[in-house]
């Protein structure tokens, strides 16, 4: 095999591997450590997981599209004609605004402490158990709190609970999931917020990595494979979200604690 074909080759597979994992409540990234420690797959490159976020970001974009548009359309009226109908919409953008600070903030203050000291396989196997046993105590959960019933508390413990996902190994969409319904919101509700939280995380760090991109001293050797994983993590990430959301329809997020409280003791101690 040349080494231009183990190239696109390796990272198709890691554009497919990432998006599926990013969606469901298992830790993309602590997946990829997972899959870098075990296959040997090492990423060339700064560029790699900022355009994968990015494609996963572009399929959430996609499946709550509908959503957006009426938050965005309603929050504008809302703010320039004060219709009550609109309140509730507005109000829904503020929380997310909000929910979005903890991240932001301990992302930019304590980046380098995670990486330094926390970016490790056996934290991987460690965390990925704390996301099961998370998971496992929400397993029976039926909240009742719609969009309208959300109040500012319930935004900053979401965002905390998302701040904590950063971490390797502790699943952002599972830890504000489970803060989500932890709070008593109805699992629509918390997967519906949760996603929509993703957004501004996500492109804020698009924003502040776009200048990696363009000091990537890959970035010509690799601008085919990376587009290669950037398209298969796209339509990776819209399927695995779709499962998802017929997943939390159906209640069963205890499959997924199952699989944390398998895999995780077995990355710790086969590491």
């Amino acid at each position: 095999m040349t080494e231009e074909l183990y190239l696109i080759l390796k990272y198709l597979f890691l554009g497919l591997f990432q998006g599926l994992t990013e969606p469901i409540p298992i830790s993309s990234s602590g997946h990829l450590e997972i899959a870098e420690y075990f296959l040997g797959l090492e990423i060339e490159g700064m560029s790699f997981s900022l355009l994968v976020n990015t494609a996963s970001l572009f399929a959430v974009l996609l499946i709550y599209r509908e959503d957006i548009l009426r938050l965005i359309k309603n929050g504008l009226v809302y703010v320039t004609t004060k219709d009550e109908r609109a309140k509730a919409d507005f109000r829904f953008i503020i929380y997310l605004i909000i929910g979005t600070i903890p991240a932001g903030v301990i992302g930019v203050l304590y980046e380098d402490f995670i990486d330094a000291h926390l970016a490790s396989i056996k934290t991987v196997g460690i965390t990925l158990l704390v996301t099961g046993l998370a998971l496992w105590l929400i397993r029976n959960m039926r909240g009742g709190k719609s969009d309208a019933d959300m109040t500012i508390k319930d935004a900053v413990i979401v965002g905390i609970a998302q701040a904590v996902a950063l971490i390797p190994g502790i699943s952002r969409s599972g830890a504000t999931i489970v803060a989500a319904m932890s709070l008593g919101m109805k699992q629509e509700t918390a997967l519906r917020f949760s996603f929509l939280l993703y957004i501004p995380v996500s492109v804020g760090g698009m924003l502040l990595g776009f200048n990696d991109i363009l000091r990537d001293p890959h970035l010509t050797e690799l601008a085919l494979p990376y587009a290669l994983a950037f398209i298969a993590s796209l339509i990776a990430s819209y399927f695995s979200l779709k499962w998802f959301m017929n997943i939390m329809a159906k209640g069963n997020l205890v499959y997924f604690a199952i699989y944390c409280f398998i895999v995780g003791p077995l990355v710790y101690f086969l590491s």
